[in-house]
């Protein structure tokens, strides 16, 4: 636990080890770890994020436990959760 009492979770992103409070969503999580980005890719190429917030837009898509297309804003982290973005999928 945190000195302000929340319980802390670990993840992987894209491989890399990513420790947040409980109760964060994977959208967030991806921000902290830096990764920023989810599956989805503009029609030009151009790498898209989070924008709605809310599951509507679908610009979070990410890798959840081998489930595509789950909605990283609307998810949230749990311990020993795998995350997999569009960088992961094209190394």
């Amino acid at each position: 636990m945190t000195e302000s009492g929340a319980r802390r979770i670990r993840l992987s992103i894209d491989g890399l080890a990513v420790e947040v409070d409980a109760g964060t969503t994977v959208a967030a999580a991806l921000v902290v770890s830096g990764a920023r980005y989810g599956t989805r890719v503009s029609v030009s190429g151009e790498p898209r994020a989070a924008l709605c917030g809310m599951g509507v837009c679908q610009e979070c898509r990410v890798t959840i436990d081998g489930r595509t297309h789950a909605l990283a804003c609307q998810t949230l982290c749990r311990d020993g959760q795998r995350v997999r973005t569009r960088k992961a999928d094209a190394q």
